[in-house]
């Protein structure tokens, strides 16, 4: 069986929601085998990681590179091909920094490259049978892959939802010396963080999200009278900034804010993965759109089939009564 290996993304020593997503993709694969997490980093942030990856995994290696204190992508490849074995398969998430990872790890690696995963049917042999979405998700494609000489396979975030597992008292190991030259051509500069607008999404437990569903500007209006009802704060998705109906700090996505809320309702909303993306937590999501082949009632709690202008006003008048 060709070993696993999952990526694992951190930020502040806390490992990412996507790192427990992992695991169970990793144990979708094969429920016997010994997944190895590797973390990169340097310092204390790169230690609470470590020790964060380890009630998830067995095993994790742990590498303290002082040039990566913020992850580099072109350094990070580097690094892997130094350490991973010729038939590894390497887990990652779908978001932007796997986006930059994948595709030059799976040359360098000379293995197969999937991306955007949805759903894996189990192993073959060496073929691995795995599921994608087409067509912005209006289609699923079953696929296989040939993992005879390792694969790159990159998991949209939020599909592989993970359970309420013990912690799996993993060792790490300390791996650095073996991490090589890592120089590159590119090197990190600063972060410039975006201004965080009138209103803090992040920090809100309830969200109501509009998207291109609620069709004109003046009706942005009919979604916060209902975020009020609720105690909820408006956040939308890309289109809505896109159409400059509200501010760049109100979206949700990885081009927007991650956010982490108790309860997501979503209204006219379509569920692109880049969306998804930005939603954390797993929190209770309802998801109203009058179509009903969109992506999003895949990953709600609760879907609607409604026109949300007619929705939103009959659930606002519901709540005030």
């Amino acid at each position: 069986m060709t070993q696993l290996f999952a990526y694992i993304a951190h930020r502040n020593g806390v490992v990412e929601d996507t790192a427990a997503e992992l695991a169970v993709a990793a144990r979708t694969i094969d429920a016997s085998a010994e997944i190895t997490a590797v973390v990169v980093g340097t310092g204390s942030d790169l230690d609470g990681a470590c020790q964060g990856a380890a009630k998830l995994y067995k095993e994790v290696w742990k590498f303290d590179v002082p040039d990566l204190a913020y992850p580099n992508a072109e350094m990070i490849r580097t690094l892997l091909v130094n350490v991973l074995p010729a038939d590894a398969m390497v887990l990652m998430a779908h978001d932007t920094f796997g986006m930059d990872l994948g595709p030059g790890l799976s040359i360098k690696l000379d293995s197969a490259y999937v991306a955007d995963v949805v759903g894996i049917d189990g192993m073959d042999g060496a073929t691995m049978k795995l599921v994608r979405q087409e067509f912005a998700g209006m289609a699923h494609t079953h696929m296989t892959c040939d993992t005879s000489a390792g694969a790159v396979i990159s998991l949209r975030p939020g599909t592989f939802q993970p359970g309420e597992d013990a912690d799996a008292g993993g060792a790490v190991t300390d791996k650095s010396g073996e991490a090589g030259d890592v120089g590159v051509k590119r090197r990190f500069l600063e972060v410039v963080e975006a201004e965080a607008g009138d209103v803090d999404i992040t920090k809100a437990d309830v969200l109501v999200s509009v998207g291109r569903g609620i069709e004109d500007q003046d009706n942005i209006e009919i979604a916060e009278e209902l975020a009020e009802a609720m105690g909820a704060v408006v956040s939308c998705s890309r289109p809505i900034v896109d159409a400059k109906w509200l501010e760049k700090s109100r979206q949700v996505g990885t081009s927007g804010k991650t956010v982490k809320p108790k309860v997501y309702l979503a209204l006219g909303i379509s569920g692109s993965f880049q969306h998804l993306g930005g939603i954390k937590g797993s929190p209770f999501m309802v998801a109203v759109n009058k179509n009903p082949k969109a992506p999003i009632f895949q990953v709600a709690d609760v879907g609607i089939e409604a026109d949300i202008l007619e929705f939103m006003p009959e659930l606002t008048e519901k709540l005030k009564g």
